[in-house]
Formats: C-alpha cells, structure tokens, sequence
C-alpha cells in the first residue's frame, strides 16, 4: 500500500515584488486576428434551446430494467394510440429506455429544414448502442412544438460484456443523430430581415478593447464615423444608402473582415480531470517555486509459523510482518524573471517536474502570493 501526503510548495518572492507584469512589452501583448463573423452577431439572432421526451428501441438488451417504470408506461401509452392495449406494469422489454433529447435551433431557420439532435438517457439502461430514437416532439422555452426528431443513434463509444466483465469506452447512455430533426415551426427571430437607418453588432465576449477595434476596422471598410462602440459589448453601425434595401449584403461585406481582439489573461483549471490551459497573456511577477514530495510506502508480508513435529497442543498461526519505508524527492529550487512569458512558465514547470495536479496546486499558490496577473477559472 502506497500513501502519499499532499504535495509541499514553497514560494519566495524575489526583487521586483508583487508588481504586475513588467515591461512595455507585457502591456501591449498583441492579439489574434479573426473575421468580425467570429467574434460578434446581428443583434437579435440567437438560437432557440429545444427539448423533449422520447424512447429509443431496438437496444440488444441493455435498457432500462424493471425498476424503471415511466420507460414501460411510455412503451404502453404509446401502444395504445396504435390500438394495442397492453398495461404498463405487466411489460418487461429491456430492449428500450426512455430518454431526453435536445436541440439548438440556429436563427433564420425554416420550415423543413433539419437539425442534429442529442440523446441521453434518463433511465438506468447500460447502453444505447445500436437504438433508433422514435418520433419525438421537440419543444421550446414557450410550450411549442416545433421539430419533430427520429432516428439511429450515433454513440461515442462502445461497450462489451460477456464471461462477467465488461468494457465500456466513454459515454454509451448518450448520444447524437446527425441531421435527426425535422424542423415544423420556426420561432420568430428578433433580427432584423431587411436593413434599417443603424444596425447593431454584438460581440460574443464583451471587450472594450476589441469593441473599438470592430468599430475601426468597419470604418475602415465603410468610411469614417459609420460604427462607434457603445459600450464593451455592441457596436453601432450606420446603413449606407445602397445596403439600404439588403441587409444580407451588408452583412456579407461586413462579416469577412478581419479583427484583432485583445483577450484578458486567463488560466483556466478543471480540478476533476487535471487539466490545464494558460492564455498567451498570462505574466508572472519575480518569484521562486519550490517543491518536493514525500512518499510512505507501508507493505505487509504475513508469513506462516507452523509448530514443530509431533508437538503437544501446538497451531499454525500467521504472523504480519509490516516493513514502511519513507523517500523524499529532491526539491528543486526555479526562479521565474519578473514578467515571465507563457513558454517560460511552462518551461520552469516541465523543469520541477510537476503533473498537471501539481501545475493546478503551483498555479493557485501563485495567485494566492500575488506573482500572478491573470484571472482564474476553476470549472
């Protein structure tokens, strides 16, 4: 048995403080260029969140089990209304399992068009592989009904068993079907369809920085004082006179455009699957990073004493025999220059050694002494 104590950080802030980062060069970090499509949105055009509840059949055996009684009354309401009157107590199919499935309808969608659909059950069935979702009515946030989905399942995963063991690759009790939808009522769309005297741009990340800068590069395209920002999220834009009766042209010259965003520093940690990412404006101040871990290995051999031949009253007995050894990594000692970079960080971290764990307890050690100029986002 193998026990190993949480890992040891030692921080010590070297010359320089707890400044931010240093340097012109830090402040001004350029940004990524994209297209004005990538970044920003008509305002009003949104997608619409579906959902509904179906069942998928066809399932070899492994769906919902008896306990789950709203899959089985489903299968007997729904036999009902093709004149098959069966109670839902007395049917024990295991070849199907209830399900929920959701949508995103995109904006400007219209009737007959089609939309992939997501599947999960909401059962206990084991998987979903190999099952055809039936007809399905999907519904908007207002009760409506307004797609209709069907279909093969498409899983991302597999699954086997047989001989009492089983295998199971990612997630088999979800899954999609591309295309599955069939669109029957598009909702009304705030968007404007034909152009007016100003329309208006609004950018996915709100930014000040990249909302001036959308601005510019559209009166760079358009002319002087057509677009001005209006605050970190929305750019106003004046229609000339040609667009004024196609909008979808406007938008058409505008969308290609490209843009160069400023993003804020970020690191971002998922704590449940060790993982890790830092943005490209990620500084650090001067700093020093230690660490070093610590590892108790206890085992336990039993061995058998047994007694002496033709003894009196003698037993066999087994008698533990515990050995610990206690090992202690060597510490390693970085020192991270005042204004430190992204490649430079990761570079000081591959050096200590560290897991991406480790990385997660290195960051936030780092942001607690105050050598880290970016935000955190645990997820």
């Amino acid at each position: 048995m193998r026990r190993t104590l949480p890992l040891a950080l030692c921080l010590t802030l070297l010359a320089g403080g707890l400044s931010a980062a240093a340097g012109d060069g830090a402040a001004t970090t350029a940004g990524s260029t994209v297209r004005v499509k990538d970044i920003a949105s008509l305002q009003g055009v949104m997608s619409t969140p579906l959902i509904g509840y179906g069942i998928v059949a066809g399932l070899a055996k492994t769906g919902d089990r008896r306990q789950t009684i709203f899959s089985a009354q489903t299968l007997a309401n729904m036999l009902e209304r093709f004149g098959v009157l069966v109670p839902g107590q007395q049917i024990n199919i295991q070849n199907i399992a209830a399900v929920l499935v959701t949508a995103e309808m995109p904006a400007f969608v219209r009737k007959g068009g089609r939309i992939d659909v997501s599947v999960a059950s909401v059962g206990d069935a084991q998987s979903l592989q190999g099952g055809t979702l039936l007809a399905t009515a999907l519904r908007g946030p207002d009760g409506s009904v307004y797609a209709l989905a069907q279909g093969p399942l498409s899983i991302g995963g597999f699954g086997g068993k047989g001989g009492g063991t089983s295998v199971t690759v990612n997630h088999v009790t979800a899954g999609r079907v591309p295309n599955g939808a069939l669109v029957e009522n598009a909702p009304q769309s705030e968007a404007p369809t034909q152009a007016q005297d100003q329309v208006m741009l609004v950018l996915h990340q709100p930014d000040f920085t990249s909302a001036n800068r959308l601005a510019d590069a559209i009166n760079a395209d358009l002319g002087p004082g057509s677009a001005a920002a209006v605050d970190a999220g929305s750019v106003t834009i004046k229609v000339p006179s040609m667009y004024k009766a196609s909008l979808p042209s406007l938008m058409a010259r505008l969308e290609p455009l490209p843009v160069t965003v400023d993003a804020p520093a970020r690191v971002v940690i998922n704590e449940r699957t060790g993982t890790v990412v830092i943005g490209s404006n990620v500084r650090l101040s001067a700093a020093a990073v230690a660490h070093g871990n610590l590892s108790v290995k206890i085992s336990t051999k039993y061995n058998v004493s047994q007694p002496t031949p033709f003894s009196q009253g003698g037993q066999t007995t087994v008698t533990p025999e515990t050995k610990i050894d206690v090992s202690e990594g060597d510490q390693k000692l970085i020192a991270l220059q005042e204004g430190t970079t992204l490649e430079s960080v990761i570079s000081a971290l591959n050096a200590l050694g560290a897991s991406p764990r480790d990385i997660i307890a290195i960051v936030q050690a780092l942001k607690a002494a105050g050598a880290l100029s970016a935000e955190i986002v645990i997820l």
